[in-house]
C-alpha cells in the first residue's frame, strides 16, 4: 500500500483511541520509524505529510538525512554509542534513548545548543530491553541538571511485544505515572511534558493511556526493503 493510504488508517484509528479517553488527535505525533525501508520511500512518506522520522542506526540516519535534511524533524530513537555522538547530535532534533551519564556527558561536550531529550525507561524489566530502571529515572533526571546541553521533554519506553492489553496498559500507565511525578517536581531542565511510547502493535492502547509521541514503522512505511 501508498504510505498516505497506510497514514489515513493509522490517523482513523488515532481518533477512535482518543475519542475513546476524551484526547485531542492534534496532541499525537506520528513518528515514521524509517530504519528498515529506502530513501525513496522516506521521501514518500514525506510527500505524504509526514514530518517526523526515526532512526535508531548512525549511519542509516546520516544517509536520509543528507536526502531529505530540514525538510523533516529527526529523532533518534535506538541506543546511541557514546563514541557515535559527534556523528549526529547537530543534526538530530530529538534523542529518545538517553539511559545513561556516559552518554548524557559526551552530548554535553559535543552539541552546539541544548538537545531534547526522552529519558529511556526499562518498565517492564525485560533483560532484552535498554534503559533505565523505574526507581533509577528520578536520581539520573535530578543529575542532569549540571549538564547545559541536555533537555529532558519526556520519558520513552518500550513495552513487551505481547497480546496482554492489561500488561500493555500497566506498562504505560507506570511511565505516565513516573512522567508525572517528574512534572510535579518543575525541574528547570526537564519540563518532561511527553511520553513516547507505543508502536504498531500497541498504539492505541499507549495513546490511551496518555502516550504523545508513538512511533510507528511497518504499518506505516511497510515491511523491511533492500
Amino acid at each position: 500500500m501508498k504510505v498516505i493510504e497506510n497514514l489515513a488508517h493509522i490517523q482513523a484509528q488515532i481518533k477512535e483511541a482518543c475519542q475513546k479517553v476524551d484526547r485531542d488527535p492534534e496532541d499525537i505525533k506520528i513518528i515514521a520509524v524509517t530504519k528498515y525501508v529506502t530513501i525513496e520511500r522516506t521521501q514518500e512518506a514525506l510527500q505524504a505529510g509526514i514530518n517526523d522520522f526515526g532512526e535508531n542506526r548512525p549511519d542509516g540516519f546520516q544517509a536520509k538525512y543528507a536526502a531529505i535534511g530540514k525538510q523533516a524533524q529527526w529523532h533518534f530513537i535506538g541506543t546511541l554509542q557514546s563514541r557515535k555522538v559527534k556523528d549526529v547530535i547537530d543534526k538530530m532534533d530529538y534523542l529518545h534513548s538517553l539511559d545513561r551519564k556516559s552518554l548524557a556527558k559526551e552530548i554535553n561536550k559535543r552539541a552546539e545548543k541544548p538537545v531534547d531529550c526522552f529519558v529511556q525507561v526499562n518498565v517492564s524489566g525485560e533483560d532484552s530491553k535498554h534503559g533505565l530502571a523505574v526507581d533509577e529515572v528520578i536520581p539520573f533526571v535530578e543529575l542532569l541538571k549540571d549538564y547545559s546541553n541536555i533537555h529532558v521533554v519526556g520519558l520513552m519506553t518500550m513495552a513487551p511485544h505481547i497480546s496482554d492489553e492489561e500488561r500493555l496498559r500497566d506498562v504505560f500507565r507506570s511511565l505516565r505515572q513516573l512522567r508525572d511525578t517528574i512534572v510535579e517536581a518543575d525541574y528547570d531542565h526537564a519540563p518532561c511534558r511527553f511520553l513516547s511510547m507505543g508502536m504498531s502493535n500497541d498504539y492505541q492502547i499507549a495513546i490511551q493511556e496518555g502516550a504523545t509521541h508513538i512511533r510507528i514503522g511497518s504499518d506505516l512505511v511497510g515491511p523491511y526493503q533492500e
